[in-house]
């Protein structure tokens, strides 16, 4: 289990560094434009908060929909920035990524376009990050390197 949540994949400082300024970028853009404004609007956004139509999520009302994506965006997003349970949190940010892509925005138009309101293209970009991490792990410069130490030296 403790492999699972914590494995940080390679070991090369190159690709490390590549991985850390993937993190860094993905996770604090999310957190500071998208999550943050969701927590301080809490109030006015819970009352017409899209629900997902995916079993069992289709359960939720306004409110813990609004929680459950606060949560993928914020705290999903703060642990990938650490490297801390990066390929737990990856894809729960991914998975939210996807929602928000095909649930939420199901009808916009694939890519953003000169007048359009909205579209599947930011969540999408979103998404190849979260993927990205959830094969290859956080890397050396993690909080997941130092829990889960390996004996053996990776470079792949």
């Amino acid at each position: 289990m403790k492999k699972f949540l914590f494995d940080c994949g390679t070991r090369d400082p190159a690709a490390s560094a590549g991985l850390f300024l993937l993190r860094l970028g993905t996770g604090l853009m999310m957190c500071i434009g998208h999550g943050i404004p969701k927590i301080q609007h809490f109030a006015e956004l819970k009352e017409h908060w899209t629900i997902p139509h995916i079993w069992p999520l289709s359960h939720m009302n306004e409110p813990v929909s609004l929680m459950a994506t606060i949560f993928a965006e914020v705290i999903a997003s703060a642990m990938i920035v650490l490297g801390l349970m990066t390929r737990p949190a990856a894809f729960v940010f991914g998975f939210a990524m996807v929602v928000a892509a095909f649930q939420v925005g199901g009808q916009a138009p694939l890519f953003l376009a000169p007048g359009a309101q909205g579209a599947k293209e930011p969540a999408l970009l979103y998404l190849l990050p979260a993927c990205v991490l959830i094969l290859t792990g956080a890397g050396t410069w993690s909080f997941d390197a130092g829990i889960f130490k390996d004996k053996r030296r990776r470079y792949l």
